[in-house]
């Protein structure tokens, strides 16, 4: 219990103290990790949960990533590119629905160029100014990222999944590279962007050191969002046979990070509720304060598959918003539609 209260108390411990946390199956010691983040959530946001509206632009894709199912090498799934128009028009649907912030999410598509970025983001930016643009396109150039920032996009959220450089290049082919990775994140860190990054939980030949690694990489990045969620295999990629990670990890890894970050923006991401009914309103309540429905077009969401079994209806999409608020009631909490941005000084009534 004493690197519980530690870490909620100076937001640093050493690899060991994480790796304690990490491995100690003791119920009781769970629950206290849990109720510590939890605690700290309310102290800070309130019972506030924050939405984000989820816009999937493309899921073509020029990388061959192992676990993802809108990988190249994929030739089961059918894709698909959202025009200018009908990304507005997800926008606009979601500005009437209360949606103040648009997540535009896609593969590393070489379509959408940085002239064609830099007009929607831009567009979007002169529509509704009193909304946040986070994007998450993969990797650009740090000039991409500059331009991208200067058009009107404020948060971008870039997972780097694994700090260890071996155990990186199981999940990615050659070509792709950590150190690559994190060099798109300190550029996004340098334009000014709200930064997020994050892990899979439970990927193939993850280590608990493994994530050691990556609790310390983010202790010393400190992102403004930090996204992990299960690994989900999907039957189009090498992994179709690795077993799926383990929810309790992840909510475990949830209050661990809600005590080193107290004031981030940390998703109950769709791949929780994928794996148990119950898994986005645990989250919240292991120290998770946003959640992320799916403005995608109807039409185009199961094509949008980078796991098997993507959750993308009912609570999950915008047209379930008021099913996702009467499932946080029913926890104690409520949806915030104002867009909720990171505050360094823990102000929750700061809305820019």
């Amino acid at each position: 219990m004493e690197t519980i209260e530690k870490l909620r108390n100076t937001h640093n411990l050493t690899a060991q103290e994480y790796k304690s946390l990490l491995i100690n199956e003791n119920s009781d010691f769970l629950a206290v990790l849990n109720a510590q983040a939890r605690d700290m959530t309310v102290s800070i946001f309130g019972k506030d949960v924050f939405i984000r509206g989820l816009i999937e632009v493309s899921n073509f894709c020029k990388n061959n990533c192992l676990y993802c199912g809108i990988r190249a090498a994929n030739k089961e799934i059918e894709r698909y590119r959202l025009s200018k128009s009908e990304i507005l028009d997800c926008c606009r649907h979601g500005y009437e629905l209360g949606f103040r912030t648009f997540v535009l999410q896609g593969g590393e598509d070489p379509v959408l160029t940085d002239d064609l970025m830099d007009d929607i983001i831009s567009t979007i930016r002169s529509e509704f100014p009193d909304c946040a643009i986070t994007l998450s396109l993969g990797e650009r150039s740090a000039a991409s990222y500059k331009r991208f920032k200067a058009s009107g996009a404020n948060r971008y959220l870039l997972r780097h999944e694994t700090f260890n450089q071996e155990h990186y290049s199981k999940l990615h082919p050659a070509g792709m590279s950590r150190d690559k990775r994190l060099e798109c994140l300190a550029g996004l860190k340098d334009a000014g962007y709200q930064t997020g990054t994050g892990i899979m939980v439970g990927s193939p030949y993850q280590t608990i050191d493994n994530i050691v690694e990556d609790l310390l990489y983010i202790q010393e990045l400190k992102p403004e969002m930090i996204g992990i969620g299960p690994f989900i295999h999907h039957n189009g990629t090498p992994f179709a046979n690795m077993p799926d990670g383990s929810l309790e990890l992840t909510l475990r890894l949830i209050s661990i990070f809600r005590l080193m970050s107290p004031a981030a923006l940390i998703p109950a991401t769709t791949a929780l509720a994928t794996l148990s009914p119950d898994g986005r309103t645990r989250g919240i309540l292991a120290g998770a304060n946003v959640v992320m429905p799916n403005l995608t077009p109807a039409s185009r969401r199961g094509d949008y598959s980078l796991y098997e079994g993507k959750a993308s209806t009912g609570a999950e999409s915008a047209e379930g918003l008021a099913e996702l608020k009467k499932e946080l009631n029913a926890i104690g909490y409520d949806v915030i539609v104002h867009r909720g941005d990171y505050d360094k000084n823990y102000d929750r009534k700061c809305i820019m």
